[in-house]
């Protein structure tokens, strides 16, 4: 570019360099055009329609992503997931930690519940929601450790 100076501010002329920049990639035979820019007498040396666009298919050059159509085959085609297997059912000891949240819940949003004060039935709450959340976090199932596999486990 002989527009562009040795100054920190850049070009002097930025209308120029932009030119120069567009002139020097129009010169460039490796970019490719769009269908859109062909000249006027490409328009007459294609006589036949396209061939039908599909996945076994090659597109010619012309051709763009929104001229494929799907065949028959591939509409009918969808995946079904295989059915999930069922819910394990909990143990007894999940179930009094899920007992313990809630009890805590209902002493924190109905102080009157318990036949206490305000004063006592939310911080007794606070630490039953609090005890159960962390009694369930305990319980969790943790699958053994093989001693001969030092990767990383998901």
């Amino acid at each position: 570019m002989s527009t562009r100076r040795d100054s920190a501010d850049g070009p002097e002329d930025i209308d120029a360099a932009f030119a120069e920049i567009v002139a020097d990639l129009e010169r460039d035979e490796t970019f490719a055009r769009w269908p859109d820019d062909r000249e006027p007498a490409d328009e007459g040396e294609r006589t036949e329609a396209p061939p039908a666009v599909g996945p076994t298919a090659v597109a010619p050059a012309e051709s763009g992503p929104r001229d494929w159509a799907p065949t028959a085959d591939e509409e009918d085609e969808h995946y079904v997931p295989p059915e999930p297997p069922p819910l394990p059912t909990p143990r007894p000891t999940t179930l009094i930690g899920i007992a313990v949240v809630v009890v805590g819940v209902l002493f924190a949003l109905v102080p009157g519940l318990a036949g206490l004060s305000s004063t006592i039935t939310l911080p007794l709450g606070l630490v039953l929601i609090s005890g159960g959340i962390g009694w369930l976090l305990l319980r969790l199932r943790q699958p053994p450790r093989s001693s001969d596999d030092d990767g990383a486990q998901v």
